[in-house]
């Protein structure tokens, strides 16, 4: 089976309580925090990880909230490449309320990136073997430029290495001029920003992932859908995948946990049916779980059978 790599720019810790209600001002008394590993890469890493697969994860750790970050990663029996940052790695905060089980994610600005930093991160990309896949996920720190991602891409690239995209805004825009990526995963609203028109139709997904093939920039392109699934594109053709209902506890997580599964099929070589299918699944698994737990093998297992079967 072909490697897998992920690159995540701007790591996180995130913890995740539990409170009764929410309200300004008062004291809210809220439960034990559990601490997990956070940021795109990373995740995709530990998704793959939970599903059987082997990924190592590359990115910054600074601070005692980035040591606490790689070693959580090392008790999930994750694989880790890090760069010593200077700035503490950011810590997230994921509130779940009880009485009307209503989220809140707090997200903190990434920590920042020097240019050496960002050099030191290149240079462990661009060590990777040919023809392994790498995953550049997440947000881009301050300090970190798109031109710069555009510019990595095309390196990793010219070494043979096959990229999967998932971004959002000027990052996924950037990431996507070197063309040629071998997956990328935008939802609806995020695609109607690449082709600069709004996607009102029930045709208009497609036809405007089938440009972004056609134009070169991607190999495949799968559009997250929430409920109804996800939509996969090709050179030679299109699936769409819809889930089961299911009782949804938490979205956090959802789509790392199918860029992950996706990752892991397409390095075994799947067709794009298997690869959207275990990739929707996984994604369905993740939702499960309250807080900001990833998919496990088990569920995701149990959704594929369902899916394969309807």
């Amino acid at each position: 089976m072909v490697s897998i790599y992920t690159l995540t720019l701007s790591p996180s810790l995130d913890s995740a309580t539990l409170t009764p209600q929410i309200y300004p001002e008062g004291k809210l008394r809220c439960s034990a925090p559990v601490f997990e590993p956070g940021g795109g890469g990373i995740n995709v890493a530990r998704a793959i990880t939970h599903l059987g697969g082997k990924a190592t994860a590359i990115f910054p750790a600074g601070g005692a909230t980035g040591e606490h970050l790689v070693a959580l990663l090392a008790d999930e029996k994750v694989a880790v490449s890090t760069v010593n940052a200077q700035d503490w790695t950011r810590q997230n905060l994921h509130v779940h309320v009880t009485s009307s089980g209503e989220q809140y994610r707090f997200v903190m600005p990434g920590a920042k990136l020097s240019e050496d930093e960002f050099r030191q991160l290149e240079e462990k990309v661009l060590a990777i073997e040919s023809g392994a896949l790498l995953v550049i996920s997440g947000s881009l720190p301050p300090g970190v430029k798109t031109e710069r991602l555009t510019q990595l891409i095309r390196a990793v690239q010219k070494k043979g290495i096959r990229c999967i995209v998932d971004s959002s805004g000027e990052a996924l825009q950037a990431a996507l001029e070197p063309g040629q990526l071998e997956l990328v995963k935008p939802n609806q609203k995020e695609l109607s920003a690449l082709v600069n028109r709004e996607l009102t139709q029930p045709d208009d997904v497609r036809t405007a992932a089938q440009e972004l093939i056609h134009s070169g920039k991607a190999l495949r392109v799968v559009v997250s859908l929430g409920p109804q699934g996800a939509l996969a594109v090709d050179g030679s053709g299109f699936v769409q995948v819809v889930p089961p209902p299911m009782k949804s506890q938490s979205t956090v997580g959802a789509g790392d946990s199918m860029v992950g599964a996706m990752a892991l099929k397409l390095a075994q070589g799947a067709s794009l049916l298997e690869m959207t299918r275990y990739g929707v699944a996984a994604g369905s698994a993740a939702t499960i779980n309250q807080g900001t737990r990833l998919c496990s093998l088990a569920d995701t297992l149990k959704i594929v059978d369902y899916l394969s079967r309807s």
